[in-house]
C-alpha cells in the first residue's frame, strides 16, 4: 500500500521546484507543464494536510497564494537530491522507458526529465 505522503508522482517535482523558494501555482505549472492544474493542486492539498508545504494566502485582489516547502518538508531534500543524481547517473539506461502514454503527450517525459535537470537544488 502506497503512503499518500509519498504516493503521487508529482510530489518530489513539486518539492524539487519549492526548494528554490516560494513559487505561486502558475510557476509551478510552468515548471512541470505535464501535470495538469487539478493533479498538482491535490498534490499540494495533500502535502499542506501532511505539513510538508505551507500555503501562504496573500490578502489582496486579486488573492495571491504562494507555496514553500516547510522544515519538515526541506528535510526531504537530501532524498530528492539524491534520487536526482541518481536519474542523472542512469539516464542513457532509463531514457527508452517511457510509458506509452507519456509518449503520447506533447514534450514526453523527456521533456519534463529534461526541465527537472536543468533545475537547481538551493
Amino acid at each position: 500500500m502506497r503512503s499518500k505522503v509519498i504516493g503521487g508522482r508529482w510530489k518530489a517535482v513539486i518539492l524539487y521546484y519549492l526548494f528554490e523558494g516560494p513559487k505561486r501555482l502558475s510557476e509551478l505549472r510552468r515548471l512541470a507543464p505535464l501535470a495538469s492544474q487539478k493533479v498538482l493542486v491535490q498534490q499540494l492539498r495533500e502535502m499542506e494536510e501532511h505539513g510538508i508545504v505551507h500555503r501562504k494566502v496573500f490578502a489582496q485582489v486579486p488573492p495571491r497564494v504562494e507555496y514553500s516547502a516547510t522544515k519538515l518538508g526541506l528535510s526531504l531534500q537530501p532524498i530528492i537530491a539524491s534520487l536526482c543524481e541518481w536519474g542523472r547517473r542512469h539516464e542513457a539506461e532509463l531514457s527508452g522507458l517511457e510509458r506509452p502514454e507519456e509518449k503520447e503527450r506533447p514534450g514526453g517525459a523527456r521533456g519534463h526529465r529534461q526541465a527537472a535537470r536543468t533545475a537547481s537544488l538551493t
